[in-house]
């Protein structure tokens, strides 16, 4: 205060008062503007602080769901319920009736445990009475068999068999001496013809490797519980072996039907992809426990041909899906990985709606039972539940009668999801900003949906194909070395594309080991793919009551 107090010789006391008066004020009100500041930080550090509280609430529930919850997505969504938001009329998607009476008798099957054994050989065994014990017990005479009383079946399975099995190649010398002095004096020798070897040097048959690739890449077992069961059977294959064998295998044969499977792939128009992480322990320049990639491309439904395509790369940088697309006209249904969207003009990304479904359907289950019913969540949920409803209706129509009825009924509840979206706003960080920020950045794919009747409305069929590296993965849990990585996406090429054919994955692979190995460079393989009708029917997984001996002897009636 003292320093707004001036000397009577400069003021008069009246002007005094009037001058600290002011200096009074303008202090006041310099520190109400602080303090206001003040107010307005600890406001917006409230809002964040509450934002955080929030968002970690979200991925506590979500943790736990996913821990002690079902991993289902079924949902009781009401349809009708979007009747009561205060919408616009306009913005409303029309009403659909997913009201379906079924009414049916639950019918006892007979016969089921004939018919599943009808394929399989049968081994009867008779027991009878023989000598004096068939004589009667009470007059001694000789009693006569009058049939069989019961008959039981059991299944008996025959262990695997390991033989070894030796080549000699016989060889022919012409015993005539005129034969060598007509010519250079060297004795002409003739050898017999035999298969070449698989793996020249070991001890690798086409049979065995197709059992060790079937166990690993097929059934997910592991090559050292491979080996555990190799020795309870006194074979000695160790694991490293079986590692060196069916990377050699990759490298001399199966290659060449991986390059074959890629070239049909690129031919389609309509293909699907999605990606997993690997390890890799031996890359160059990376850490061990530095994640790796591998990619998977497949058909879609609508492709004369199933292709499933698996391709490992270091890293999933976007060079490597654009080097692999780079002959690819068409649409590719992909989810949101941003490494898609900067493909070529030729490609059209078509989005995953189960994708953005999962979205709302981790926010809803995270919402309690009592709280759910008016919420935002709630009702995005049954906007894209209608969606996948009227997609229901779709299943038996043509491309042509899907495309439009995707315009008429489908497009007009998109359009009014994504209306309803934009009017939102929420945080970035809440736990409602993430579905919907997903929506809005990823809605020109997902609206791609509406340009081609034979697109599928998500990206399961790509999901499924990752399904069986994921499987595969938990129980070898990483790859050696680089080649064993890119041997393992060749041989789950070529098995999982074996398996969408109708073929048996064990015997396919056992062929094409089987003539790979004496075919000749240059020559024609397309009878070797798994589409081809020259396979044996050895190699098809045959339906119930039909043996693969009925189908020879068949096969060589036709002949």
């Amino acid at each position: 205060m003292d320093a707004y107090i001036l000397t009577p010789d400069y003021r008069s006391e009246e002007a005094t008062g009037s001058f600290i008066a002011e200096g009074l004020i303008e202090s006041l009100i310099g520190e109400i503007d602080t303090l206001k500041n003040q107010i307005k930080d600890l406001t917006s550090l409230v809002a964040q602080q509450k934002e955080l509280i929030e968002y970690y609430e979200h991925q506590f529930l979500l943790l736990k769901r996913r821990q002690f919850g079902t991993s289902s997505e079924k949902l009781n969504i009401d349809i009708q319920q979007l009747n009561f938001f205060p919408d616009p009329p306009d913005v409303n998607p029309p009403d659909i009736d997913e009201t379906e009476e079924v009414s049916y008798t639950r019918k006892k099957r007979k016969g089921k445990r004939e018919e599943d054994l009808s394929g399989l050989p049968v081994e009867r065994i008779d027991y009878e009475l023989h000598g004096e014990k068939r004589n009667c017990p009470e007059c001694g005479e000789v009693m006569k068999d009058i049939g069989v009383g019961d008959v039981r079946s059991e299944l008996k399975l025959i262990p695997a068999r390991v033989v070894v099995v030796e080549h000699a190649v016989h060889s022919y010398a012409c015993k005539n001496p005129e034969c060598v002095e007509i010519g250079d004096g060297t004795p002409i020798i003739l050898r017999a013809e035999a298969p070449c070897a698989l793996i020249p040097g070991s001890l690798a048959s086409p049979s065995l490797m197709a059992y060790i690739i079937a166990q690993k890449y097929s059934s997910g077992m592991p090559l050292y519980r491979i080996e555990k069961g190799f020795q309870y059977d006194g074979v000695v294959i160790s694991r490293q072996n079986m590692a060196n064998w069916a990377i050699k295998c990759v490298e001399l044969y199966l290659t060449l039907i991986y390059s074959m499977l890629t070239s049909f792939f690129m031919k389609e128009t309509v293909a699907h992809s999605d990606g997993t992480h690997t390890q890799v322990l031996r890359e160059h320049g990376r850490d061990p426990q530095t994640k790796s990639c591998v990619r998977i491309y497949r058909t879609s439904g609508c492709s004369e041909r199933a292709i499933v395509i698996y391709e490992y790369t270091q890293t999933k940088a976007k060079e490597h899906p654009q080097n692999f697309l780079k002959d690819f006209v068409g649409f590719l249904h992909t989810d949101g990985e941003e490494g898609y969207h900067d493909l070529s003009d030729n490609i059209v990304i078509v989005g995953c709606w189960a994708h953005l479904r999962r979205y709302w359907e981790n926010l809803l289950k995270t919402i309690p039972e009592d709280k759910r019913e008016g919420s935002h969540a709630q009702q995005g949920m049954a906007y894209i539940t209608k969606l996948f409803l009227l997609e229901r209706t779709y299943k038996d129509l043509s491309p042509q009668e899907r495309f439009q009825a995707r315009l008429e009924k489908s497009k007009p509840v998109s359009d009014a999801f994504f209306a309803w979206v934009d009017k939102l706003n929420p945080l970035p960080k809440s736990p409602l900003g993430k579905p919907v920020y997903y929506a809005l950045s990823q809605r020109q794919y997902l609206e791609n949906i509406f340009l081609d009747g034979r697109l599928e409305f998500s990206n399961n069929r790509a999901e499924r194909s990752v399904k069986s590296y994921v499987m595969g993965r938990k129980a070898w849990l990483f790859s050696c070395s680089p080649e064993g990585a890119h041997a393992n996406s060749v041989l789950y090429s070529i098995l999982e594309t074996a398996k969408e054919n109708g073929l048996n994955p064990y015997q396919y692979v056992k062929y094409l080991l089987e003539v790979l190995p004496n075919r000749t460079l240059g020559d024609d393989l397309n009878d070797l793919l798994p589409w081809s009708v020259s396979l044996p029917f050895e190699c098809y997984v045959l339906p119930k009551g039909v043996s693969h001996n009925f189908m020879n002897n068949l096969n060589q009636l036709l002949d």
